[in-house]
């Protein structure tokens, strides 16, 4: 299996009013042409190990890495001119709520109209025909209704398939989905993970799954990292994530509520100071 991205040693350090504040550190994991999960409680460094790779930590943030790299480009040496380029054509992302993702004042359509002609240098004829076709790709019954909606006039899930739709429609190697369907019911959720699985296998594509789900992870991807306090602290393949070894990892699927298992008390996540130092 080709590796599409190679993380290696990446440090994130954002500036703060009492020194620097180290987000991600040490990380290092390749991925190929697979669903790789990232779990972990919120400010594990999910997210922000994401958009590192983007190019989107901020002007004040710091990224340093032995190795970042997307295929054969080197992520470090990029300018944000050479990340523009990239951003869409060759990696994307999709944001957790797409209320706060779309713009607003545009139609769903024109957004992902406009994706495709930045992209593929086509013109707004093609543009259209390409984002009805993708509309419908993401199983949007009425495309061509759809296209002319705002995004305040569409439900979560059906928002959440929009973006999906503007971030594949450039045909990148790589997507990133942070939380994708953290805002959606069961049912949803369940429609919108068989749509990136279904486009992932058609694409051949990456997938770099971002969540707190850990029952979700495991049923979905191929390999999970477990982040915590900026770390991977353990990484394994997903059918094997019951046998996880770290005690954070054990803490994590001990919280977890079973079905037909009654408990009076959840148990508690007892943390090591140990942990975010790597030990």
């Amino acid at each position: 299996m080709s590796t599409l991205l190679t993380v290696r040693n990446l440090w994130v350090t954002h500036p703060g009013d009492q020194g620097d504040f180290v987000a991600v550190r040490n990380v290092s994991f390749s991925l190929g042409r697979e669903r790789l999960g990232i779990v972990g409680e919120s400010g594990s460094g999910k997210s922000t190990t994401g958009r590192a790779i983007m190019g989107l930590v901020g002007a004040l943030g710091r990224v340093q890495a032995e190795e970042l790299r997307l295929g054969e480009t080197d992520l470090l040496a990029l300018s944000e001119r050479g990340f523009r380029k990239l951003r869409g054509r060759r990696v994307a992302m999709v944001l957790q709520d797409p209320k706060y993702a779309l713009n607003p004042v545009m139609s769903i359509g024109h957004q992902i109209a406009e994706t495709h002609r930045a992209h593929m240098r086509a013109g707004s004829r093609a543009a259209r025909l390409a984002a009805l076709k993708m509309l419908e790709a993401v199983r949007i019954r009425d495309p061509e209704r759809v296209y002319g909606l705002y995004p305040h006039q569409v439900s979560g899930g059906m928002g959440q398939r929009a973006m999906i739709a503007m971030m594949l429609i450039a045909e990148p190697e790589l997507l990133i989905a942070d939380e994708p369907t953290s805002a959606l019911d069961a049912t949803i959720q369940t429609q919108v993970l068989a749509i990136l699985d279904e486009l992932v296998r058609v694409r051949g594509m990456g997938l770099m799954l971002i969540s707190h789900n850990l029952h979700l992870v495991s049923a979905f991807c191929d390999r999970v990292l477990v982040m915590y306090a900026g770390r991977v602290v353990e990484a394994c393949d997903s059918g094997r994530l019951h046998q996880a070894q770290h005690p954070y990892t054990r803490g994590l699927l001990a919280a977890l509520p079973e079905l037909g298992h009654r408990r009076d008390i959840l148990p508690q996540l007892q943390r090591d100071p140990a942990w975010a130092a790597g030990a």
